[in-house]
């Protein structure tokens, strides 16, 4: 894959610096002032709010930028369409190379046809000279606009036309490109150039001489990228060896030679290649692929001057793009798990991310389009320039829908117009203690800002009673809350919250309504004070959160629309249910956890399911069922309930009695030194004492389903069908007095 090249180092380098040296004055101030780190990010200078771009009606491999705004696309298509044409309609020819105006998105008048007189022809690598005169091609074609070429041409931008004096044999596909002011260095298939051994990479002269330069590999070339002070060529594949040298995947030659400067045995695993390759003025940055166990699909970051690394990320999803702007490393991948890094977990695909250049932690930029077709991993190349005092972000690739919107093959962004607005905040309100509103909200997602401002609005005023800031992303938004405390019992009031990144802001919540309490709910305020680190009550009305009661604020997400409201609740006070399905509805929190060694969980139920299902449970994943689960409550067909949790296999005590005959039951299940003990309706049905330990692993408390594979009388269903309310989980071991306690609070005992 090549690396698009737009002959602006210089002044990317001065603008990444600049970002930087405003980076490292808003870390010195929050360091002064306490701000949050989470908070703390590199300016993203390019919105996520896709502009109005002509389409391809196939794959585009690869993409050069010019100084003067001209984007060049090449691949496997044949023709263009406007934005918003479905595909076939208001078609143009455009065989496998197109150029277009960064700034309207538009075709140019270039028009070049690459062929082959038979397969299938594409160009796979695009690359411009320093001074913008030449744009070298690189693919598999046997002709460019009917003069005969050998899968390498040059065109002369000023004519779009392809030079005569440059032709160049090479036997087979070329993918990657990087060009100096006197020489052409590319990878890809072959094994000759003009009929003599290269195996892989070669260079030739601008003038199309061969050029004794030798850096021949074992496997096929992906990418190439020259360093800024000219002296190496880094070197990006499949290959297992370069000059009989074992480096895989990467390599480090000598520009004038292809002698190995630095290689990197073992440094990506065999399963593992290099797809694409970048630099600015400190580093170069890979992105990676990977097929199999064991793979490496993220990118690193490694010192220009040592050739170490400084930094690399763990996420899985085939890195196929990168590009670095104004400090910023952008990526397409299809990127589905970066929990491995502390970022999302098994979320479904997302396709493009940034990344500062210093830091692998996941900036606030979220765009994303789908896989689309061909081999679907969706973004294939990027480009960057500038025209009109804006920076335009080009993005190529087999996609076929970008923010959710029909568009295939290419799309841009850039520095602004910003569109798109915070979505509206899930609010409820919690009135457990006397003369006050909790006002409860999770907060929001921007797809390119993390930072968002909170206003609460009460009684329908046009100005708001609280303003604060969150930091939030798509798979972590946490909780936020406000207390009204100019409230009387028994007086109503209504509360509504908008979100904004500064420039767009969210329309206001629908209004919920509170009723100010006289005295103390009993139940919920007895779970508090025993030392609840999570506590779901399930009181909203349409929303994805369950609110968390305790100040840890960890709320819950609700996946697949359970049934909000549902009455009678479990115990007394204005509060209601939630009903789970049994086929696909769950929670899982918001805050993932690891080392949870003692602790107990409670929660109320009721249900006549036959059909059992996992209650409340641990699991390593959020979006999909758990590879790792345990320290779980679950239902047997036949109405009895399962306690288990692992320990070098699994460990499990169970009732006798069933509890499946649609009445309300109170279930406990606690760990620690005192061994495993489940209760129900305040008495302990089943205890071990000499199971005290359990599984540690980072995971998520999830409500209503998860994985039951291998455990003990698995149930039918993994989900839970019937109604839960009052879920809580302590760090701690609840006694049996403290169980049965809150058990008389609901019954009146």
């Amino acid at each position: 894959m090549m690396k698009p090249t737009t002959g602006r180092r210089p002044g990317r380098t001065r603008a990444a610096a600049a970002a930087l040296c405003l980076l490292a004055g808003a870390l010195s101030a929050a360091a002064a002032s306490g701000t949050p780190a989470a908070a703390l990010t590199p300016p993203v200078s390019i919105t996520a709010d896709d502009l109005s771009t002509w389409q391809t009606n196939g794959i585009v491999w690869s993409m050069a930028a010019s100084d003067d705004g001209v984007v060049y696309a090449g691949g496997t298509f044949s023709t263009l369409r406007p934005p918003g044409a479905a595909a076939g309609t208001s078609e143009q020819p455009a065989v496998n190379f197109a150029a277009f105006d960064a700034a309207t998105g538009g075709p140019t008048g270039c028009s070049l046809s690459f062929t082959l007189s038979s397969g299938t022809a594409t160009v796979r690598a695009l690359a411009l000279s320093p001074d913008g005169s030449t744009l070298y091609a690189g693919g598999r074609f046997g002709a460019v606009n009917g003069e005969g070429v050998s899968n390498i041409a040059a065109i002369d931008t000023a004519t779009c036309t392809p030079r005569q004096d440059f032709k160049v044999a090479v036997s087979a596909t070329v993918r990657a490109l990087a060009v100096t002011g006197d020489t052409v260095y590319f990878g890809g298939d072959f094994n000759s150039v003009e009929g003599q051994n290269r195996n892989y990479f070669a260079a030739v002269t601008t003038g199309a001489q061969l050029k004794p330069w030798t850096a021949n590999a074992d496997e096929v070339g992906r990418a190439l990228e020259v360093t800024p002070d000219g002296q190496h060529v880094v070197l990006g594949g499949d290959f297992f060896r370069v000059n009989n040298t074992n480096s895989h995947a990467l390599a480090v030659v000598d520009s004038a030679t292809g002698a190995i400067d630095r290689s990197y045995p073992g440094f990506i695993p065999n399963t593992s290649t290099v797809q694409d390759l970048t630099s600015d003025a400190k580093q170069f940055y890979t992105a990676n692929e990977g097929t199999g166990g064991g793979v490496f699909d993220g990118r690193i970051a490694l010192d220009l001057t040592t050739f170490d690394q400084v930094w690399r990320d763990t996420c899985l999803g085939a890195t196929q793009a990168i590009l670095v702007h104004s400090g910023v490393l952008y990526s397409g991948s299809h990127a589905h798990d970066c929990s491995s890094m502390g970022e999302f977990p098994d979320q479904p695909r997302k396709h493009l991310l940034a990344q500062s250049v210093d830091d692998p932690k996941l900036l606030p930029w979220f765009p994303d389009t789908n896989d689309g077709i061909g081999e679907p991993v969706g973004p294939r190349v990027m480009a960057q320039t500038d025209k009109g005092g804006h920076h335009y972000l080009w993005v190529g690739g087999e996609f076929t829908t970008v923010n959710s919107k029909p568009q295939q093959g290419l799309t841009r962004f850039a520095d602004g117009p910003d569109t798109g607005a915070p979505w509206v905040p899930n609010v409820s309100v919690s009135t457990v203690e006397p003369d006050r509103v909790d006002v409860n909200w999770q907060t929001s997602f921007d797809t390119d800002d993390g930072t968002l401002t909170y206003r609460v609005y009460k009684d329908g005023a046009s100005t708001p009673v609280y303003t604060t800031t969150g930091y939030s992303v798509f798979w972590d938004r946490p909780q936020l809350r406000w207390t009204d405390t100019d409230v009387a019992p028994g007086e109503t009031h209504t509360y509504r919250i908008s979100a904004s990144d500064g420039t767009n802001t969210s329309a206001k919540s629908p209004a919920v309504t509170a009723v100010a309490a006289s005295e103390a709910e009993a139940y919920p305020q007895r779970v508090v004070a025993d030392g609840a680190s999570l506590y779901w009550r399930y009181d909203e009305g349409v929303s994805t959160f369950a609110a968390d009661t305790t100040d840890s604020l960890d709320n819950g997400f609700l996946r697949n629309s359970p049934a909000y409201r549902q009455t009678p609740a479990a115990v007394p006070g204005p509060s209601t249910a939630i009903g789970f399905n049994g086929s696909n509805e769950y929670a899982y929190s918001n805050r993932s956890r690891s080392g949870v060694s003692t602790f107990s969980v409670e929660t109320w139920i009721k249900t006549t399911t036959t059909r059992g299902g996992k209650i409340i449970g641990f699991g390593s994943n959020t979006m999909e069922l758990s590879g790792k689960y345990d320290k779980h409550v679950y239902m047997l067909n036949n109405g009895r309930l399962t306690f288990g949790t692992s320990n070098n296999g699994g460990q499990t005590v169970s009732t006798t009695g069933a509890y499946n005959d649609g009445a309300w039951h109170h279930v406990v299940a606690t760990q620690g030194p005192g061994g495993m003990a489940l209760y129900v309706d305040g008495q302990r049905r089943a205890w071990n004492p000499l199971y005290t330990k359990n599984a540690n692993y980072t995971g998520y408390w999830r409500v209503g389903g998860d994985n039951l594979a291998t455990w003990p009388n698995r149930p039918s269903s993994n989900y839970f069908a019937g109604q839960i309310d009052e879920t809580a989980v302590y760090p701690t071991v609840l006694s049996s007095s403290q169980v049965a306690a809150h058990y008389a609070l609901r019954t009146g005992g």
